[in-house]
C-alpha cells in the first residue's frame, strides 16, 4: 500500500509540476455544470446496464437474484473500488452478494470473472475501432496492435467457453496441492463454462451488454471534455479512456491516480493537446465517478451491518 502510495504521489506530483494550477484550477472552475450533470446521467445508464449484464450471466447460471439486488451490490461495488486503495474490493462485494443464491462461492467468482473478461475484451474492441477511425496521425497506439490483442484475447477466451474440458485438464496438476478442495472447484468451474456453453445466447448478450457499457464510458468522458471545453475527439477518447481502464488494473498506484493521469498526459502530447487538459479531464472525470459512487455507500449504510 505504501509503495502505491509513493507511485501515486510520485506521478501525481511530476504532473503538476508541468502545468499552471491556477490556470488548472481557474478551468476547472468554468466547467459547465449542464455537462457534468450530462456525464452523471450517461454513467448512471452504464452501472444500469451493467447491471443487466450480470443478470445475463447468473440466468445462464440458473441463478436468481432481484435486478434490484444486483443494483445495489454494483453501487456498492462502485463505492468500494473509489474509495479503498483496491480495485478488486467491489469484485469481493459482488462475489459475497450472489453466493447465497448461487450456493457457491466458486460459482459466483465464476460469474463474476466471466463479465470481467468480457468486459475487458468490450474494451480492446472500442480502442480499436477508435484507433482506426480516429484521424490523429501521430496517435502513439496503431490500430492494428489493437485488433491483434483483440483477436488473441477472443481465441483465448473462445475455447475456455466452449471446450470446458479442456480447461479442467489444464487446471488438473493443482490438485497436486490439496486434491478434495481443488477438485471440486475445478469440478464447480468446469460445470459453470459447460452451462454457459450452452446458453450461448446468454455471452452474446453480455459481450454486447459490454460494448455498450464501454461505449458510455467514453460517451461519459465526452460530456466531461465538453464541460471542460478541451477540443479532443471522440475518436481519440474512444482509444485513451480504454487504455487508461486497462492501466488502472495494474496494481502499482493507489485506485489508478497518478498513472491514469500519466497515460492521459502521454496520449494527449502525442496528439498535440496540453497536459494540463489531460490533467484536468482525468481528475475531475474521476471526481464525478466518485461523487456518484458515495450513492453506493448509502446503500451500504442501509443493509443495517
Amino acid at each position: 500500500m505504501a509503495a502505491k502510495l509513493v507511485v501515486s504521489l510520485a506521478l501525481l506530483y511530476l504532473l503538476f509540476s508541468r502545468v499552471d494550477t491556477a490556470e488548472l484550477w481557474h478551468d476547472a472552475r468554468r466547467a459547465s455544470l449542464l455537462w457534468l450533470f450530462i456525464a452523471l446521467l450517461i454513467y448512471t445508464l452504464n452501472v444500469v446496464a451493467s447491471s443487466w449484464r450480470w443478470h445475463l450471466l447468473l440466468e445462464a447460471q440458473r441463478i436468481r437474484v432481484p435486478g434490484r439486488t444486483l443494483l445495489g451490490s454494483l453501487l456498492v461495488a462502485g463505492f468500494f473500488n473509489n474509495f479503498l486503495p483496491s480495485n478488486i474490493g467491489g469484485d469481493v462485494i459482488r462475489i459475497r452478494d450472489t453466493a447465497p443464491a448461487a450456493q457457491s462461492k466458486t460459482l459466483a467468482t465464476m460469474v463474476v470473472l466471466v463479465d470481467r473478461g468480457l468486459g475487458l475484451l468490450a474494451l480492446v474492441l472500442i480502442a480499436a475501432c477508435g484507433a482506426t477511425f480516429a484521424r490523429t496521425g501521430s496517435a502513439p497506439i496503431w490500430p492494428s496492435w489493437l485488433w491483434a490483442t483483440f483477436a488473441i484475447g477472443a481465441a483465448i477466451i473462445a475455447p475456455a467457453m466452449y471446450s470446458p474440458a479442456g480447461v479442467a485438464r489444464l487446471l488438473r496438476p493443482l490438485t497436486i496441492l490439496h486434491p478434495e478442495w481443488v477438485g471440486e472447484r475445478i469440478e464447480t468451474m468446469t460445470s459453470s463454462l459447460m452451462r454457459f456453453r450452452e446458453k450461448p445466447r446468454a455471452l452474446l448478450g453480455c459481450f454486447s451488454g459490454a460494448i455498450v457499457v464501454q461505449g458510455l464510458v467514453v460517451v461519459f468522458y465526452v460530456a466531461v471534455a465538453r464541460a471542460l471545453n478541451v477540443p479532443i475527439t471522440p475518436w481519440d477518447l474512444a482509444v485513451i479512456v480504454p487504455l487508461s481502464l486497462v492501466v488502472q488494473m495494474l496494481p502499482i498506484s493507489m485506485n489508478g491516480f497518478g498513472v491514469r493521469e500519466a497515460t492521459f498526459s502521454f496520449y494527449f502530447t502525442r496528439i498535440g493537446l496540453p497536459i494540463g487538459s489531460a490533467v484536468l479531464l482525468s481528475l475531475v472525470a474521476a471526481g464525478v465517478m466518485m461523487v456518484f459512487s458515495l450513492s453506493g455507500a448509502a446503500v451500504y449504510v442501509s443493509r443495517g451491518r
